[in-house]
């Protein structure tokens, strides 16, 4: 499915829209460059989970932890492991940890993922600095991802 996001606050609107409809144990990979607005949709899981805290990148963290909403929120920023090298993080006690993840930069470590996730490719459509245009692919790999699009899909055509 394609999408065509032109602004911030639409973007956060999607990440509501996934978070409204999110079940423990979805996976979420978000791909794109730098600034593309990962963080800005998760965000918007995190609100309608009920998190109140600050949604912050963790870039230099790798993953922070939010279990104060309705279900646990576990965003992960895989840049830093280019290399793949895991060794410090055990990813598989997240995953049996019944909530939602979300991983950005999940080409780093796809070899370590479960095969269910849902994933969305997002694209800046021009390049000047300030533009908040972008096109989004999501993709459902999994009968657990393939649910969680097909919920959400009668939100975003509204």
């Amino acid at each position: 499915m394609k999408l065509l996001i032109t602004s911030d606050h639409e973007m956060q609107d999607l990440g509501q829209i996934l978070g409204t409809h999110a079940v423990a144990g979805n996976i979420l990979l978000l791909t794109g460059d730098l600034g593309a607005g990962k963080t800005t949709l998760t965000k918007g899981i995190a609100k309608a989970l009920g998190i109140k805290r600050p949604v912050k990148s963790p870039t230099y963290t790798i993953i922070r932890e939010y279990k104060e909403g309705t279900l646990p929120l576990f965003h992960m920023d895989m840049y830093r492991l280019k290399d793949g090298d895991l060794s410090s993080i055990d990813l598989n006690d997240y995953f049996e940890q019944n909530g939602v993840i979300v991983i950005e930069w999940p080409e780093f470590v796809m070899d370590n993922l479960p095969a269910d996730y849902l994933k969305i490719n997002i694209a800046r459509i021009d390049d000047t600095w300030d533009s908040t245009k972008r096109s989004l692919v999501l993709t459902s790999s999994g009968k657990n991802s393939n649910i969680w699009l097909n919920k959400i899909l009668p939100d975003i055509e509204k």
